[in-house]
């Protein structure tokens, strides 16, 4: 009885002190205790809600999704940097030089609106003298830029229209080093960067350029048509999807695998059905929640990051996955994005928060001129993207679609699509050199040059490099599947190889012949590989692979038997270089 008179007595002290009425010294004196209790549980209740934020604003989005494109542009201009001279660069395997040389003639032998409709590259306007400073000023300013916005968080439409421009400088001077889908994807996504910022302000929070809902959608609607693109293009194509066995292979066969594909690659049939399952059902079906409201868009914004996640850690892909995972984040407004950020008083969380209660109470900042010019700018990327995109659904709805190819030539809407058909077995191309003066000797001593990442000596542990990527690995591992009169880069190779070239040996992890005699003569073995059988007896001896020669690629060639090749194709000979 006296307890429930004591917790009657306490309520009422605290109904009176959020009512503000005075209460009695004896209540003061006898629940003194308890008010301090209260006070305190207040206290708490109010800092846990002080920085919670209400769902349908983006700031904190728009502040997230800068910083992932700023590191993609980082890796893309870090990759670029350190490749660019060795593939397009004045002694590249394919000089942009030459590329921009024989557009220019193409198109008329002027520089002009058609050279730069063709071929869209700041490289046009500048001195070709020294093409290698070109490419190397365009990679540092790229990434000066990008890391800017990566650590700050900060950007507006110039830093991000000049990381775009940058990076069409490259790709479209890239010929077959930068013929990947992945390059299209970035610069699309660099493109609808561009709208999230305010035109000049670095504010990380600029009250009068609210991030529009119209950019978030154009996000929203990249993820959709890139998971749509991949999904309808392997049920079109190669059967294995249909009849879920393609991730019996794929491990293995995929152009770059690291060693948890390895292990991978040894799961259970059932596990392997599953996973096509999954795939079919993430790129098939979850697109689709998008367009449900704020919970489904955030579940498939969800579900679309966790199996970019699988990807990144089951293979080398590039940036490609990493670069995927960008538009899903658009799923995903600042209420859902809030744990990402500190609760500190002052802090971007904070801030928000702050804007939110500012729009509640109808304290937003008057509208002017600049902000009637954002809308209406808004509105003219939609009307864009809108028509655009025509022809990007015809050809998702086309039963003879095509992936990864551009519509327009700034590549600002494009169609998607990845491993369409899967490889059944893995071949590659081993290059050997030797120091004989007769190819055919039967002493004759073979030596092998290894590539960075690719498979070739077969007790090397793959590789681990995503996001990073190794452009002649890749070229590598479609070259083993075709033959070299369909890539005659490959034959390049190996004169530059022959004249012990730096260039190219530089995109090597060893040269036998190093500190030695220039090797005499060159060839291509082809082989076929695969995975040992972890705990078998090839494992036990250190060997990741097996492999089993199926013949030769291309014949030994001397730099003397290359002379005329390479005179046919104006390529410059190597010993002369």
């Amino acid at each position: 009885m006296a307890a429930s008179c004591e917790s009657s007595e306490t309520s009422e002290s605290t109904l009176r002190r959020r009512r503000g009425e005075p209460q009695s010294s004896e209540a003061s004196s006898d629940d003194g205790n308890a008010e301090t209790t209260h006070e305190g549980d207040a206290s708490k209740y109010e800092k846990r809600h002080q920085f919670s934020l209400q769902p349908g604003t983006y700031w904190l989005t728009r502040v997230v999704l800068l910083r992932a494109i700023a590191f993609i542009y980082f890796v893309a201009f870090g990759v670029a940097y350190c490749q660019n001279r060795q593939l397009i660069g004045e002694r590249g395997l394919m000089p942009c030089k030459d590329y921009l040389r024989s557009v220019k003639r193409y198109v008329g032998g002027k520089i002009g609106l058609a050279a730069l409709a063709y071929t869209p590259s700041i490289l046009w306007f500048l001195d070709w003298e020294d093409m290698d400073t070109n490419l190397d000023g365009i990679a540092l300013v790229g990434l000066a830029l990008s890391g800017f916005v990566l650590l700050s968080g900060r950007a507006n439409m110039v830093i991000m229209a000049l990381l775009w421009i940058l990076y069409h400088s490259l790709v479209n001077v890239g010929q077959l080093w930068y013929a990947f889908g992945w390059e299209s994807q970035l610069l699309e996504t660099g493109f609808l960067a561009i709208f999230l910022c305010p035109f000049w302000s670095l504010a990380q929070l600029p009250q009068r350029c609210p991030p529009s809902l119209i950019s978030i959608w154009t996000f929203r609607w990249l993820i959709v048509r890139i998971m749509l693109g991949a999904g309808l293009i392997k049920i079109r194509g190669d059967r294995c999807w249909r009849d879920l066995t393609c991730m019996d292979y794929h491990y293995e066969t995929q152009p770059v695998p690291n060693p948890i594909s390895y292990y991978l690659h040894r799961s259970p049939w059932w596990f392997h059905r599953f996973e096509t399952l999954s795939n079919h059902f993430i790129e098939l079906v979850v697109p689709f929640l998008t367009f449900l409201g704020r919970r489904m868009c955030m579940v498939n914004g969800i579900l679309q990051i966790l199996f970019q996640v699988m990807l990144i850690v089951s293979g080398n892909l590039s940036f490609l996955n990493w670069l995927t995972i960008v538009p899903s984040l658009a799923c995903f407004d600042d209420a859902s994005l809030a744990f990402l950020f500190r609760r500190s008083e002052g802090g971007t969380r904070h801030m928000v928060q702050k804007i939110q209660e500012e729009e509640a109470s109808g304290q937003s900042p008057p509208r002017t001129k600049g902000m009637l010019i954002r809308r209406v700018l808004n509105v003219s990327l939609a009307v864009l993207i809108g028509y655009l995109s025509v022809p990007v659904v015809m050809n998702l709805l086309s039963p003879r679609q095509v992936m990864n190819t551009s519509f327009d030539p700034l590549r600002i809407v494009n169609t998607y699509g990845a491993f369409g058909s899967i490889t059944k077995e893995r071949t590659e191309v081993i290059l050997q050199g030797t120091l004989s003066a007769d190819p055919a000797a039967p002493g004759a001593v073979w030596e092998e040059y290894q590539f960075l990442c690719k498979p070739g000596n077969v007790k090397r542990r793959p590789c681990l490099i995503s996001p990073y990527h190794y452009r002649l690995d890749w070229l590598m591992w479609f070259a083993a599947f075709q033959t070299y009169e369909q890539n005659e880069w490959v034959i390049q190779i190996a004169g530059r190889l022959l004249a012990d070239d730096s260039a190219v040996l530089s995109l090597m992890d060893h040269n036998p012949f190093l500190g030695r005699e220039k090797p005499r003569w060159i060839r291509g073995e082809h082989y076929k590989y695969k995975f040992t059988v972890p705990g078998g007896p090839g494992a036990a001896q250190g060997k990741w692979w097996v492999r089993k020669r199926i013949g030769s690629y291309f014949p030994a060639v001397n730099l003397t038997s290359l002379r005329g090749y390479f005179q046919s194709r104006n390529w410059p000979h190597p010993d002369i270089q």
